[in-house]
């Protein structure tokens, strides 16, 4: 019976054990926190399908294609395509473990209008679609632990991989209980650990997605895709904690962004894009925003408390709770902020790495978005993902796991000793404030190569004193050890950024402010004894 191990337990996690259990194989989960604490339940919006019930005038077709647009022609055709017929199945099948989507009066799904979308096609469960799925597919996952063919491995942490020869054959763990390493051979690892947020510090998403991993595989021999396409909501509003997202399903009930200039609103994106200008691709809308200068508000007050009520409840709880706004009667106030990450461990269309039996998948994996991701296709990936490594690791063939790993647990074992001892001037905590504000002022929503230089050059510093960090307290392993790791994804993400002269999708360059063909391609990054390479994926060695 293989063994499947997968690091993380979102949507994307829990779809590709759940098709590895059904397909008779033995699957260990491996997770600081559960399931319901994943970032996954954040997702508010929906998951895009062409359902039997569509808009007239749809089809898969118009959704690759959009998908394609969306993502500036640097997506992969073929992985596009698979993801987006199989959407209608996937969608059945989240019905059928009860997955309960919002449905108009006859019965069908409810779908709702998204950026850069030509038709209505997301479906929803209010504004909870992530919380659903993630609930349906944890009671089908426990079924499988009841069998046996799931195991959980909560309160542990990703270390490093076990890689020998080009092959990928386990992982070393950090046992949060034990504080100690220790290694887990399997045929094959899946890698569902999200995207980068804690790069940039208050974001959207949680900062359990700290980027770690990707950087940690990155030192390993792993190559990373299209770090530098990061993607800015156009509508969020700030808490103490985070950026709280004010979900696209707003503007694809109807709300109306707005300036107010002189006493009067200026609906600029209207006035700028017609009558579907809120409905803008994310990077428009950011970019839009952030030009005019000003506070922009998003108004739905009048759809009427009802109608606000029935589709759009937990916006309405989330403006009350936090900044005390009812959206029935006020305009919410909001501003971008990063948000997703369509850059991320690059991948082949079975969602292999460069690295045999190593796979990735879910917001972690760059495949299937390329330069911007179109609203509810997220989620659709996360699922579809796991399916398609679940269904590629069934005919790969067994790792032998006879190896022998003592010499990476004792260097996991001294390196997690080492950072015991006194407290070292740079504390991992400013040193990550320093690394957020570093990327929030060099690599935002428009960017340019004196911004660039100076982001990597203070990266680089803050790796020159990485090493130095001590720890008093033992439970701060985790914090110390993925340091690095994660510095060196920051650097990384900067040179891809340089490395592209041109603005496409979430990649914007004042200094180069058009395309160019030259670089219609993916950047490609490789690391190796501490240099970096960058190189354009023309021949296609990822994506077809």
């Amino acid at each position: 019976m293989k063994h499947v191990l997968v690091i993380g337990s979102g949507i994307a996690g829990l779809s590709c054990a759940v098709s590895c259990a059904q397909k008779g194989m033995q699957v260990t989960m491996v997770s600081p926190f559960p399931s319901e604490r994943s970032q996954s339940v954040l997702a508010a919006g929906g998951i895009n399908a062409v359902t039997p019930s569509h808009e007239a005038g749809d089809s898969i077709d118009s959704h690759i294609e959009d998908t394609l647009k969306g993502g500036c022609e640097i997506a992969g055709k073929e992985a596009v395509r698979g993801l987006c017929e199989s959407a209608p199945d996937i969608i059945n099948w989240l019905e059928k473990l009860g997955t309960v989507f919002t449905t108009e009066s006859g019965g069908s799904i409810s779908k709702r209008a998204f950026g850069g979308q030509s038709h209505r096609r997301t479906c929803f469960c209010g504004a909870a679609t992530g919380k659903q799925i993630v609930t349906a597919l944890v009671m089908e996952a426990r079924s499988y632990e009841g069998m046996g063919r799931i195991k959980r491995r909560l309160w542990a942490d990703f270390y490093g991989s076990l890689i020998k020869d080009g092959t990928c054959y386990g992982a070393v763990l950090y046992n949060e209980a034990t504080r100690q390493p220790e290694a887990i051979t399997a045929d094959s690892v899946v890698i569902a650990t999200g995207g980068q947020n804690a790069l940039f510090g208050k974001t959207t998403g949680s900062t359990q997605c700290d980027g770690y991993v990707a950087g940690k595989l990155l030192m390993q021999g792993v190559e990373l895709k299209n770090l530098e396409f990061i993607q800015y909501h156009p509508t969020t509003i700030e808490t103490a904690q985070k950026m709280m997202l004010i979900s696209e399903a707003v503007r694809g009930e109807g709300g109306r962004l707005y300036v107010e200039e002189n006493g009067s609103r200026v609906y600029f994106m209207e006035d700028k894009y017609g009558e579907h200008g809120n409905l803008m691709p994310r990077d428009i809308v950011s970019r839009c925003i952030e030009a005019t200068g000003k506070q922009v508000y998003l108004d739905i007050t009048f759809l009427g408390k009802e109608k606000i009520m029935q589709r759009l409840s937990e916006v309405y709880e989330l403006c009350k709770k936090y900044r005390g706004i009812d959206i029935t009667k006020e305009s919410i106030p909001v501003k971008p902020s990063v948000h997703f990450f369509m850059g991320g461990i690059a991948v082949k269309n079975n969602h292999e790495t460069n690295i045999k039996n190593l796979y990735a998948i879910g917001e972690c994996a760059s495949i299937y978005h390329g330069a911007n991701r179109l609203g509810g296709n997220s989620l659709l990936a996360a699922i579809y993902g796991g399916r398609v490594a679940s269904a590629s690791i069934e005919q790969a063939e067994a790792n032998d796991t006879h190896n022998d790993w003592s010499a990476e647990l004792n260097e996991a074992k001294e390196k997690l000793l080492s950072l015991q001892g006194s407290q070292s001037p740079y504390p991992v905590k400013y040193l990550r404030d320093m690394l957020a504000e570093t990327m929030r002022e060099n690599l935002g929503i428009v960017r340019n190569a004196d911004k660039l230089r100076q982001g990597i050059d203070d990266v680089s510093f803050y790796l020159s004193v990485a090493d130095k960090i001590r720890f008093d307290n033992s439970e701060m392993a985790y914090f110390g050890y993925s340091l690095k790791g994660i510095l060196t994804l920051a650097k990384a993400t900067l040179l891809c950024a340089q490395s592209r002269q041109e603005s496409r999708g979430a990649h914007y360059r004042s200094d180069y402010p058009t395309s160019s063909e030259t670089y219609k391609a993916a950047t490609i990054i490789r690391y190796d004894e501490g240099e970096f390479t960058t190189y354009l994926d023309t021949e296609g060695k990822y994506e077809s």
